[in-house]
């Protein structure tokens, strides 16, 4: 049995699987599905794409015209729909068009005019969905995947390797993780694949160590892109109903059977004010990690 590494570069970052095999074939196989499916997800789904279904439907914004999608596309939407509900609005696959008022490299903030005009096209209770269709009725309103394909990618890479054979793995998109089995090899007796959730500030030092057991673990934190202006700090996750940046947490991470369900959950934690969103991961049931703005950690993994 020996550790396979492959990486490469996906869904805007440098992706890794690690897997146990005993046979190079088999891993060889396996991960050629896991980076096939990964690579679909993004044809698929990315704005960034002209060809992708996403800039399809946004195109079709106030056209009139419903576009047709697919039984995964109608689930996906249906599981937004659901954490849009359980969110009391805050996850929203339409506010990814607030972007638009926001450039980070700037320097500045945007006039309070530029992000009232965008809000009028922020809004999921807007989007008109029917099993093999989906219409977004006001031109220039947007869907914006970003919320959630890369966990789900990471999601369906596993179940690939799964179903070519390897039974411990470790699926790494850009931070969005997802485990199989249990490492060949690992001395300390701990069973999960350890790694490491990064500082938001010291980029090159893990805030903490942890095994991941199988399933999923997802981050969300505004760390990466943010402005410094007049003393105060604005954030890239932008409130779905204000269009400005919340002032609330600085990390999140949560572990879940599904790396899907631990990013929906740390996006919403991020999206409430910092002690509402304590109290909420508190009763989540799941295990997670939080870091404050004055850098203090909270949660079941603090201490890992």
């Amino acid at each position: 049995m020996v550790r396979i590494e492959h990486n490469f570069q996906a869904m805007g970052g440098p992706c890794c699987l690690r897997l146990d095999a005993d046979d190079d074939a088999v891993a060889g196989v396996a991960i050629a599905a896991a980076v096939a499916e990964v690579t679909r997800l993004e044809k698929k789904y990315s704005r960034y794409l002209d060809e992708s279904l996403t800039s399809q439907i946004n195109r079709a914004a106030g056209a009139g015209i419903p576009v047709p999608i697919d039984q995964e596309t109608s689930a996906l939407l249906s599981y937004a729909n659901t954490v849009w509900q359980e969110s009391d609005g805050l996850f929203d696959l339409t506010s990814g068009v607030l972007r638009l008022a926001w450039d980070f490299k700037s320097g500045r903030c945007p006039d309070q005019l530029e992000i009232d005009a965008l809000l009028p096209l922020v809004g999921w209770d807007l989007v008109q969905r029917e099993q093999d269709n989906v219409y977004l009725p006001r031109a220039g309103m947007e869907l914006d995947f970003g919320g959630c394909v890369k966990e789900y990618a990471a999601d369906s890479a596993a179940m690939q390797l799964r179903r070519h054979g390897v039974a411990s793995a470790l699926v790494d998109l850009a931070g969005d993780m997802v485990a199989l089995g249990t490492p060949q090899g690992n001395a300390s007796g701990v069973s999960g694949w350890p790694i490491g959730i990064r500082h938001p500030v010291e980029k090159d030092k893990a805030l903490a160590g942890v095994h991941l057991p199988e399933g999923g673990l997802a981050s969300s934190g505004d760390y990466e892109r943010c402005l410094h202006i007049d003393g105060k700090r604005y954030g890239h996750i932008l409130h779905p109903r204000t269009g400005w940046p919340v002032q609330g947490l600085v990390a999140v991470s949560v572990l879940a059977e599904q790396c899907l369900v631990a990013g929906s959950s740390a996006t919403i934690a991020m999206l409430k004010p910092a002690g509402e969103a304590l109290d909420w991961l508190d009763n989540l049931g799941l295990p997670w990690l939080a870091i404050d703005a004055d850098l203090n950690c909270h949660g079941s993994l603090a201490a890992s």
